[in-house]
């Protein structure tokens, strides 16, 4: 269980979290939206122990986490974030050692060191670009190779900040199915984005933050149903809800199932 409960903190006397309460643990994925400043990377910095609550608690298998050192490492094994920007998190110009930097760090044997770093890099579709120098790969290449990173600790939870920024069509694609084939394993996931299209397709449920506090949690379809709280929060409506709410076509919850249902619809004679 990953949860926060009523999580107060404050930079220079200004609050940026106030009195947030969350579990992340109720479905495989979990949004976070919200306008810049409201508090999305600071929670993450909290979910992942980096930052301490000034009031309030991060939660961590039922019990207020323990931010002694072996606490702290406990969690890291178990709950891992991939940056919005992947150079912030690879270090070595070659791939299977940055990847197999963090099990080194814990003294995994090398032979399970090779096993969870070739199936980190066949998750992500990395196999082709394997043998690449760091420098050489694209954003989308990199990216992919950070998550792998995340992937080899066979972390509970996967706290992804932006996951689709930088990449062009085709890059977004290959990250949603990344995205499906982490959870199919059993895995929950954490997404932090500012793009509202994704949260809508691949999310369970979503939390609207604004100003620090939580606006709205729920399903996404009755979140996104309404505009004018997305309106107060600085968000758009996913375009499929768009479609939906003002032009009364079907609800869908991704582009392939709406032109799916669209060509299944009768063609009407001029």
């Amino acid at each position: 269980m990953l949860a926060t409960e009523g999580l107060w903190f404050s930079y220079q006397q200004t609050p940026v979290l106030k009195a947030v309460t969350l579990d992340f643990s109720r479905q495989p994925v979990t949004g976070l939206v919200g306008a810049n400043g409201c508090g999305k990377s600071t929670l993450f910095m909290h979910l992942s122990g980096i930052l301490r609550p000034q009031q309030g608690a991060v939660l961590w298998q039922g019990k207020a986490l323990d931010y002694s050192k072996r606490g702290l490492l406990a969690l890291r094994q178990q709950v891992a974030t991939v940056f919005q920007d992947p150079d912030q998190q690879i270090f070595y110009t070659d791939i299977d050692s940055d990847i197999a930097f963090s099990l080194r760090n814990l003294g995994v044997a090398e032979a399970e060191i090779a096993r969870r770093v070739d199936d980190a890099l066949t998750l992500v579709d990395a196999q082709a670009f394997r043998h690449q120098p760091i420098q050489c790969l694209s954003h989308g290449q990199k990216k992919r190779v950070a998550l792998a990173g995340a992937l080899v600790m066979q972390a509970q939870y996967l706290l992804l900040d932006e996951p689709t920024a930088g990449l062009d069509p085709g890059g977004r694609a290959q990250m949603i199915k990344l995205i499906a084939r982490i959870v199919a394993q059993g895995n929950h996931v954490v997404i932090s984005s500012h793009d509202i299209d994704l949260i809508y397709e691949v999310c369970d449920v979503v939390h609207v933050l604004r100003h620090g506090e939580v606006l709205s949690s729920g399903e996404l379809t009755a979140v996104f149903a309404h505009k004018a709280l997305l309106d107060e929060a600085g968000l758009a409506q996913p375009w499929l809800m768009k479609l939906h709410s003002e032009l009364g076509w079907p609800l869908c919850k991704s582009e392939d199932e709406f032109f799916a249902r669209m060509r299944a619809l009768p063609v009407k004679e001029a």
